[in-house]
């Protein structure tokens, strides 16, 4: 890790909001339910989709395993990765998490996001 990467706040030329998601969030990979939650946050940054950012206490950590994978972000700081093992090479580094994220989004730090096309599905309902 190094200190000399970017660092960057969100302002009018790249926003980001974090509000409460309302609905009921199911993650499910390799038939069994990774993540179940009505405590969401979702992330909306510039002009990229919502990701809703799931409280790692309502995943199912058992089958997770940590990869070695590590993205930086100007804005969030420094991701790490997880796969799902029961969801097969399609599941790798399934998703991430800002375990020490940026001031500006501290509200994301112990949430995990997942890829949408390496998990069996993301169930969002009211």
């Amino acid at each position: 890790m190094t200190n000399n990467r970017p660092k960057l706040v969100p302002g009018p030329d790249h926003p980001i909001t974090i509000t409460p998601n309302a609905g009921h969030i199911v993650v499910k990979v390799g038939g069994r339910v990774v993540a179940d939650t009505r405590n969401a946050l979702t992330l909306q940054e510039s002009t990229y989709p919502a990701v809703p950012y799931i409280p790692m206490a309502d995943v199912d950590q058992a089958l997770l395993e940590r990869t070695p994978t590590s993205t930086y972000c100007p804005y969030k700081g420094d991701a790490s990765y997880y796969s799902i093992p029961a969801g097969g090479d399609k599941a790798v580094d399934a998703l991430w998490v800002y375990e020490n994220p940026s001031d500006a989004v501290a509200q994301i730090k112990d949430h995990v996001a997942f890829y949408p096309d390496r998990v069996d599905s993301i169930e969002i309902t009211a």
